[in-house]
């Protein structure tokens, strides 16, 4: 544990004094959700954060080396959430990033992944001004639940189909993106319904809006990343991935 906290440290240390800005909010804003939906998603969310600190504890005590990625791809995802590109249409609500859950639940497990994504929502709530407390429990469910599983099953469909592991890196990382961005957007469309708004209409305004600001280009960009990542890992150092349940012995549906 002590070593996840210090790699999230040096982390966060080199943001606070390279970012000039941290004015910038990302995620779902402070003080956009009503009471009743912060108690909502963060019901929702605390059971899948729970189970993901059972797995981690489980799994430490099985692989030496576990508590290491998982401070190292907590990290990562840290670094990709905190790059956060206004989306002027939504009037401060919310912004567009890369998130890096596909990544880190193809590697650790959707549940895993969970808990990853919420260390790294709190971090920056607290000291880098991105996205809030209030709203913590309802990025927890779009990037962490959502982002993470969604990237998990693509990566599990696309091996079904013997894909190259390529581009079922791929498919994580864009699949997780598209979800992480819907669950925005239904997030922010439930807001409508007590003001006599239609819920599917707003949700897929917003999310037409992030699609067609950054968010398209950014989950391409990330499926790109996540693939090319996972072809370094094999390449250089495969035993990683069959130690992780990633890929089996099996050359066929892996070649690049």
């Amino acid at each position: 544990m002590r070593r996840v906290i210090i790699i999230f440290s040096i982390v966060f240390v080199f943001l606070l004094f390279t970012s000039q800005n941290a004015i910038y909010a990302m995620h779902i804003t402070e003080g956009i959700l009503p009471p009743r939906w912060v108690f909502t998603w963060f019901a929702v969310s605390t059971p899948f954060v729970g189970i993901g600190i059972y797995h981690i504890k489980r799994k430490k005590r099985m692989v030496p080396s576990y508590l290491p990625l998982v401070g190292m791809l907590g990290a990562a995802v840290f670094v990709f959430s905190c790059f956060p590109i206004p989306v002027i249409a939504l009037n401060g609500m919310a912004t567009s990033h890369p998130c890096g859950t596909g990544m880190s639940a193809v590697l650790l497990g959707p549940f895993v992944s969970v808990g990853v994504a919420a260390v790294a929502l709190l971090i920056q709530a607290l000291f880098l001004a991105h996205g809030g407390l209030t709203t913590l429990g309802g990025n927890i469910f779009s990037m962490g639940i959502l982002g993470s599983f969604s990237g998990y099953f693509a990566f599990k469909i696309a091996q079904r189909c013997r894909l190259s592991l390529f581009w079922c890196g791929f498919f994580a990382g864009m699949v997780s993106d598209l979800f992480t961005y819907l669950g925005t957007s239904i997030e922010l469309g439930l807001l409508v319904i007590n003001k006599g708004g239609s819920f599917f209409k707003a949700t897929a305004e917003i999310f037409a809006v992030f699609m067609m600001t950054s968010q398209g280009i950014l989950c391409i960009v990330e499926g790109v990343v996540v693939g090319l990542a996972l072809l370094f890992i094999y390449k250089r150092k495969p035993s990683i991935l069959f130690h992780l349940g990633v890929i089996k012995n099996d050359t066929k549906p892996i070649q690049a």
